[in-house]
This record gives C-alpha cells, sequence and structure tokens, in this order.
C-alpha cells in the first residue's frame, strides 16, 4: 500500500498566483491615487470660485476701480497663496462693464493658466426696477417720459385719460382687483350677455 504525501502548490502556481494579485493591487492603486488627484483639484476650483466671487462683491462695493481696465492682487486663503487678475471691458451700454476675474494658484509670479474664470457685470440699472422696458437690440429704454419726468412703464398711458396700451399698441381694458368671496356687489368675471353684432 502506498502512503499518501501532502502536496502542495508548485511554484509556477504561487508565482501566477503573485502575478495576479499584483495586477489587481497595481489598478487598485491607480484608481485611488487618480480619485485623490480629482479631489484635490475640485477642492482647488471650489477655493479659487470663492475668490473669484469675493473679488466681484469687492469690486461692486468699491467703484473707485471702475475707471481702471485692469487690476492685480495676491492673497492667502485656505492656507495657501492665490494671485488674480481683474479685468474691466465696455459693453454695449455706457453705463455697464463687464468684469472678468481670474483666479491662479501661488503668488504673482507663478506663471500658469487661471484655476478658474468667473464674469460679472458693474453699473448702473438699465431700466425701472420690476419692468421690463428696455430695447436691447438698441440698449435703450422704450418708454417715454411720462408728465411729471418718470419714464413711462409698458401699458400706461402717457397721457393723462388715455386708454393704456400693450406693446403692439392696441387699447387694453382695465382689469377690475379680485373681490373678496362673500362681499356684496356684483362678481367680478362673471359671464355677462352675449355682444351683439350689428
Amino acid at each position: 500500500m502506498r502512503s499518501q504525501q501532502a502536496r502542495g502548490f508548485t511554484l509556477v502556481e504561487v508565482l501566477v498566483a503573485l502575478v495576479v494579485v499584483a495586477l489587481g493591487l497595481a489598478a487598485l492603486l491607480t484608481t485611488v491615487s487618480s480619485a485623490a488627484r480629482t479631489s484635490g483639484r475640485l477642492r482647488d476650483k471650489t477655493v479659487a470660485q470663492w475668490i473669484a466671487l469675493n473679488r466681484i462683491a469687492e469690486v461692486r462695493l468699491n467703484q473707485t476701480k471702475f475707471g481702471e481696465n485692469r487690476d492685480l492682487g495676491e492673497l492667502k486663503f485656505a492656507n495657501r497663496t492665490w494671485h488674480y487678475d481683474t479685468r474691466y471691458f465696455d459693453t454695449g451700454f455706457a453705463t455697464v462693464r463687464r468684469v472678468v476675474v481670474r483666479v491662479y494658484e501661488g503668488d504673482s509670479k507663478t506663471k500658469g493658466n487661471p484655476v478658474v474664470e468667473v464674469t460679472g457685470f458693474l453699473g448702473a440699472a438699465l431700466g425701472i426696477p420690476g419692468s421690463s422696458n428696455v430695447d436691447w437690440s438698441q440698449g435703450s429704454a422704450v418708454g417715454t417720459p411720462a408728465p411729471g419726468g418718470n419714464p413711462a412703464l409698458p401699458g400706461t398711458p402717457t397721457v393723462p385719460g388715455a386708454a393704456p396700451t400693450v406693446p403692439g399698441g392696441a387699447p387694453t381694458t382695465p382689469t377690475n382687483p379680485t373681490p373678496v368671496i362673500g362681499a356684496p356687489g356684483p362678481t367680478v368675471g362673471a359671464p355677462g350677455p352675449a355682444p351683439t353684432s350689428p
């Protein structure tokens, strides 16, 4: 009778298993390092976005730099050094300027591409708040001054006693306010007698 010998893995089998494990670990390390790099890049872009938005707010609050075309600066933010380049551009409107802020990593001597670029606008209002009376193709207000010097809102008469008009020029019927439920009086919006044709 033969005695049964304990049999183990051969050297070739062990080497093949080690190669498979090494390839799996290499792929895992590549994925983890890529995720860490992406996370760091997103953190940098977020911080740079905050810096750029802060800079736009500073420009809007401090309009003394409105006349210059360019403004450079350096600051420490989130325990790092950053620098920004603020540029002012004319628009088609005399009272409005476009503000572009580019934020870079490092001090002002560091060269490279901006981490982020943000655009904002600075200037006076183009029309009356709450209205849409600007002809954007021309850059000027559509309404004519009403008596008393206030610009007319669309649909309001410029001559006292005239009927309001819509932008097409047709007169409109004034609307009545919505009635309070249970209040005496006629019902607003209730169908009336049908119009007769002549």
